[in-house]
């Protein structure tokens, strides 16, 4: 099976709030790229409502069957809030995200069935509004050209979504690029056509 090297992601911090009944639930997602952001970001969350009754958490650090998932009902009764909070995550086939539930208790008692559906129902409002972009995985890479071929190989990286980082001039003319990771293999192969075999790129640590 192929790594995915492409995936979307919160493009941004959003915040929603889903009233169930009398109680108030807040529920505030962000982009995560390690378990350390994430668990910074449900650090700022639990003080930013340590009044509240409850902060749940779900996040998903990675992709796919790969991710690394944490969850928690933070008090409220087993599987009724972190569970069905990550099982709205991984319908909607976010990567990277961490979403945290607060619940102010407003004295009415909902029940498993309600909690479950007051919990879901807040992350899939928050997902409703929150923005997405795709993540690309991206690998750095060396070109070097002599002068000749300038204008046509720039012309040739951004053709192969390459960005371009630094360009540096001396007897040759060195491109430090990045390119998408899926785009590695075709890039090899488009370049050994263009120059006739006569020039490769290298990876860069």
């Amino acid at each position: 099976m192929n790594k995915v090297t492409r995936y979307p992601i919160p493009a941004r911090e959003s915040r929603v709030e889903y009233p169930v009944s009398d109680s108030r639930f807040i529920a505030t997602g962000d982009y995560a790229p390690t378990v350390e952001a994430a668990e910074a970001f449900v650090a700022r969350m639990r003080q930013a409502f340590a009044d509240a009754t409850h902060n749940c958490i779900a996040y998903r650090v990675g992709y796919g069957p790969s991710a690394t998932e944490r969850m928690s009902d933070d008090g409220e009764p087993s599987g009724t809030a972190g569970r069905p909070m990550m099982a709205i995550l991984q319908g909607q086939e976010l990567g990277d995200v961490v979403v945290v539930v607060t619940r102010y208790f407003g004295g009415t008692k909902l029940g498993t069935g309600g909690l479950v559906r007051a919990y879901s129902g807040a992350v899939r409002a928050l997902l409703a509004e929150m923005p997405t972009k795709i993540l690309v995985q991206r690998v750095r890479r060396q070109l070097v050209v002599d002068y000749s071929r300038y204008e046509v190989l720039k012309q040739f990286l951004l053709e192969q979504e390459g960005e371009i980082a630094e360009e540096a001039f001396a007897a040759e003319i060195t491109f430090h690029f990045t390119l998408p990771v899926d785009r590695v293999q075709p890039f090899n192969k488009a370049l050994a056509d263009l120059s006739h075999g006569q020039l490769t790129a290298t990876t860069l640590e």
